[in-house]
């Protein structure tokens, strides 16, 4: 690896996709799990290719990309089909995210990746960063961003490893429940201490 790599994640709503801007701002390089994630699947792929013998053409849009509501309605209810899919998709993925670190240029680099604890990740890296708000204001900006019920961002917010445990495993914590301003200068205090 040739920069030193700064792990960042948080749970729905919490303003990691702030916090990269931020990074991006500065002019550091991000590496982005979700982003590289959509890449390994995106259309006439490898990977959609396998996924798309394994389940059918069902699971394509007219389009040729993949129908994720329907891979999700499929991997939530067959714990077998979700091994297999994880077993194809995670050491693509884990593979481009390393060349992507690889070749990243700068005193560091950040990667963004919202399970970075949940899947390992944290081990490629130097240091760990989390976001964090409140449980009740992740809700409340979760079901305005999304549009979507309470309810559901509770389930999600369940599914997702425990604020606690997060926080825990953090080497370094970003309070985002304050001003952008607040957040903004968080994350110049963090540059600062990793561009030398």
């Amino acid at each position: 690896m040739s920069a030193l790599i700064l792990g960042l994640t948080g749970g729905i709503a919490s303003g990691k996709s702030t916090v990269s801007g931020f990074f991006q701002q500065l002019g550091i390089t991000i590496v982005d799990a979700d982003l590289i994630a959509r890449e390994v699947v995106s259309p006439n792929s490898p990977a959609l290719i396998e996924i798309t013998n394994q389940f059918g053409d069902d699971i394509l849009l007219p389009s040729g990309e993949l129908n994720r509501a329907q891979l999700r309605h499929i991997i939530f209810q067959d714990t077998k089909a979700k091994t297999w899919l994880n077993a194809l998709l995670h050491p693509l993925i884990r593979q481009e995210l390393v060349a992507q670190l690889n070749s990243a240029k700068g005193p560091y680099v950040v990667l963004d990746a919202p399970l970075l604890f949940e899947n390992g990740l944290e081990k490629l890296c130097a240091k760990t960063v989390v976001v964090d708000i409140p449980k009740e204001m992740q809700i409340s900006r979760a079901t305005k961003r999304d549009k979507v019920t309470q309810e559901q961002i509770r389930n999600i917010i369940e599914a997702q490893m425990p604020r606690e445990e997060k926080l825990a495993k953090a080497d370094i914590i970003i309070d985002n429940s304050k001003s952008i301003e607040n957040t903004q200068s968080q994350v110049n205090s963090i540059h600062l201490s990793f561009k030398n």
